[in-house]
């Protein structure tokens, strides 16, 4: 086994769900530092209730669809170096054309969702950088809930049924309870990269 990673048919944690994958440590301390360099000399918009940056093409959240107007040019250098990672690393067939970047302050979170299904190939992928948070799995029309840790600098990865049979969202609260204990939210950035379909 991967010490680095879990996910099916790992010993750690001892429940995931289908799809899902968590390889831990996926970028170094110096290598996260200087992401979030990059990323907070980018502009953000504040559209939503957490501050967001789009790359490759704008995703429209009302509508729930990205098209061809929608490009918004190659990913920047930063992101570009990453895509190409996932790439040589197995987890993509081509470079993801399209990346968002969340800011999750204490008390933030998103909705349970699946990313759009007709706007995005089968692969996503998302880099935590900050601090950790629990990301919670839950099987498409309802079922029990599976609660993964997500530790800083791990990258997450859906296919299968992870990507199309179970939703993920992260609560909107200020701590966690991990094994028993709570542990207060910091500072969270997720870097999340997919292929276009149009």
């Amino acid at each position: 086994m991967n010490p680095g990673l879990y996910g099916p048919g790992t010993a750690e944690p001892p429940e995931m769900p289908p799809g899902v994958c968590v390889v831990r440590d996926y970028v170094s301390i110096d290598d996260e530092a200087s992401l979030l360099r990059s990323v907070d000399a980018s502009p953000w918009s504040n559209d939503l209730a957490r501050r967001v940056q789009h790359y490759g093409y704008r995703y429209d959240y009302r509508k729930r669809s990205v098209d061809p107007s929608m490009r918004l040019g190659p990913l920047p250098v930063w992101l570009k170096e990453l895509g190409n990672r996932l790439v040589a690393d197995g987890w993509f067939n081509v470079p993801p054309d399209q990346a968002i970047v969340n800011e999750y302050l204490p008390g933030q979170g998103i909705a349970a969702h699946v990313d759009c299904e007709p706007c995005f190939g089968p692969i996503i992928a998302s880099l935590s950088l900050g601090a950790p948070c629990t990301m919670v799995f839950r099987p498409v029309g309802g079922g029990s809930v599976i609660d993964v840790d997500l530790p800083a600098r791990s990258l997450t990865v859906l296919s299968g049924s992870g990507r199309y049979k179970w939703t993920h969202g992260i609560p909107a609260r200020k701590a966690d309870r991990v094994g028993g204990v709570r542990r207060p939210r910091g500072r969270r950035v997720s870097m999340t990269f997919r292929t276009v379909v149009i």
